[in-house]
Formats: structure tokens, C-alpha cells, sequence
């Protein structure tokens, strides 16, 4: 391990799922506190229109003090730093919202100084309404911009506990000609080599995977926790899945839902296999009797096993207690 060491910013939590909620549609407030999601985001930004923008804010505020949000991360997606609502939902939020808020979730971010901002407004605001609980913060990479400036973003503030991405908006920021929010598109294929004997075939690729890569690393390099962002098409159970698996492989510990029946998928696949827990629990135990015989490492079931092996079974057991202690 390098000398400098990397420490998560938070407690371990579950983010499996995140239900985004309208601040617009107040009578869906109580059933987002009901479901099972892990994380509610209470949006004030691209789910409301103009003008109902100043009437979500004071919806969300209300429900932030009267609904009972149970064990779940409540957290507020802010308008953007270039409109002129932003201002105004920090400081509603903060200095009105009581202590039931964890963390406001900043749009489009593009560059370190975005972040140092909304930072400023929280701290201050907190400072005024005498705050008990350290208000955290979210940022969505969803342009060429913030993607480009990942690592300054990462590092930009001791607030900052995860890292998300919005693929419609990032799909316009580059140009992309695709429509789809996640998923794929039939035109960004390769074929095989030419065979005289043998028909092409077109294999599909990932459009996303640079970003999120890049997304997770970043976030891993700075203690922070990475998610996956929409899958826009509700009705394609199918797509959201195969996405959302990919996605937890490379490390995402959850995804957002921008419908309820998104909730349980998401649980689901973040949710480590049965298979993986077992062996994950196994190695951890063969470690241990090896580690009490002296030995730096083990076998189990043919495959060597050493100190790596138990940073990985760790991650998985860990998260399992997680949900064993939730449901």
C-alpha cells in the first residue's frame, strides 16, 4: 500500500437504490418515505418546471421537517450554479430544512470551483442556523467539462461524499448522437474479421463505460462513493438490469430509480450474489486459520488466497451486514 492512505469520507451505507422525487408532487412524498429505497432525492432541478420552482423548494423544506423519512439518506438535488434559483435552495434548505437533511446533490458540475462554492453557502448557512449534523454534498458529472476536471471536483471539498453520473445530459454535452438515458444504441457496434466462410457479426458496445470508469476511479481515489445515475426507459426491466450489473462489476454501489418499480431492481443487483457472500465469508475464515499457523497465505478450493483476497472478501461481508441489518 502507498504511504498515503485513502480513507472512505463516510460511514458505510447502503445506496442501492435511490428514488428520485419531484419537489413538485408533494403527495408522492409520503410513498418515497414508505418504499424501499436506500436514498430519497427530493429534485428540485430538471423533474420540476420554472415555474414551479420556488413552490418545490418550500414543499421540500415542509417535508424535510413533517415527514417521517424513517432510516433512509434524504438528500436535495439543487438547481444549477448558473441559474438564479441555486442560491436560494441552499439556503432554504440549510437554514430551514431542520437536521433531517444529509446532503445536497449539485448539478452539471464542471470544474473544483463549483463545488467550493455551493460549500461556501452551506457552511455559512449552517454556521447561521446553528446546525448539529454536518450537511454533505453529491455531485453529478454529467458534462465533457466535469469529466475532464474529475479529480479537482473529487478532492474540492471535505463535504463531498459522492460521485454520480447523468448520462442524457453528459450525451449532450459531447455531441453523442444518441438519445437513449443509459442503455445502448445499435449503431455504436464493431464487426468481426471477414471470413469467406462465415457471416459478420456485429457486436454492441458500451457507450458509457469511459465515463463511469472514470468516474469510479476517481471516486475510489478520494474516499468517495460512486453511482450510477438513470436508466430512463422504465418499462425495460431487462436494459436497467444489465446496465446496473455492469455498472456494480466496475464499482458503483448503487443506481439511481426514476420510477418506483426501479427501487427492488436496484436493491437487487447491489445487493452482493449469494455465491459471492459465501465465498467471500469463506476466505475470510481460511485467512484467519492461516494467518493463526503463521502463513501469509492459503488455498481454498484450489485458488490461492492472500492479503488482497481479504481486502476484497472484506468489501462484500461488510456490505452484506449492511442489508442484514436493514431488512
Amino acid at each position: 500500500m502507498s504511504f498515503t492512505q485513502i480513507s472512505r469520507r463516510v460511514p458505510p451505507r447502503l445506496y442501492r437504490s435511490k428514488l428520485f422525487v419531484p419537489g413538485s408532487r408533494t403527495e408522492l412524498f409520503a410513498k418515497a418515505a414508505a418504499s424501499a429505497a436506500d436514498v430519497v432525492c427530493l429534485d428540485l432541478e430538471d423533474a420540476v418546471a420554472p415555474p414551479d420552482k420556488d413552490k418545490a423548494r418550500d414543499n421540500i423544506v415542509a417535508a424535510l421537517n413533517d415527514v417521517d423519512w424513517k432510516q433512509k439518506l434524504v438528500t436535495v438535488r439543487v438547481n444549477g450554479l448558473d441559474t438564479h434559483w441555486c442560491y436560494r435552495d441552499v439556503i432554504a434548505l440549510v437554514e430551514k430544512g431542520g437536521e433531517r437533511l444529509d446532503a445536497v446533490m449539485i448539478p452539471k458540475i464542471g470544474n473544483a470551483s463549483d463545488v467550493y462554492a455551493i460549500d461556501m453557502l452551506v457552511t455559512q448557512a449552517s454556521l447561521a442556523a446553528k446546525r448539529k449534523k454536518q450537511i454533505g454534498l453529491e455531485v453529478i458529472i454529467e458534462t465533457t467539462m466535469g469529466l475532464t476536471n474529475i479529480n479537482a471536483i473529487a478532492g474540492a471539498s471535505r463535504r463531498l461524499e459522492s460521485l454520480h453520473f447523468g448520462a442524457a445530459d453528459y450525451a449532450a454535452s459531447a455531441g453523442m448522437r444518441t438519445t437513449n438515458i443509459g442503455g445502448g444504441n445499435a449503431d455504436y457496434v464493431m464487426l468481426t474479421d471477414k471470413h469467406p466462410n462465415a457471416a459478420r457479426e456485429r457486436h454492441w458496445n458500451d457507450l458509457w463505460h469511459y465515463p463511469l470508469f472514470r468516474m469510479v476511479q476517481a471516486a475510489r481515489a478520494h474516499g468517495l462513493v460512486p453511482i450510477d445515475g438513470p436508466f430512463g426507459d422504465y418499462s425495460d426491466p431487462d436494459g436497467f438490469r444489465v446496465q446496473a450489473m455492469r455498472t456494480a462489476v466496475l464499482g458503483c454501489e448503487g443506481k439511481w430509480a426514476i420510477h418506483p418499480n426501479q427501487v427492488a431492481l436496484a436493491n437487487e443487483i447491489y445487493t452482493p450474489p449469494a455465491k459471492e457472500v459465501e465465498r467471500a465469508e469463506a476466505i475470510l475464515a481460511a485467512m484467519k486459520d492461516a494467518q493463526a499457523k503463521g502463513l501469509g497465505a492459503a488455498a481454498l478450493n484450489g485458488v490461492l488466497i492472500d492479503a488482497a483476497s481479504i481486502r476484497q472478501a472484506e468489501v462484500i461481508v461488510r456490505q452484506m451486514q449492511l442489508i442484514r441489518e436493514r431488512t
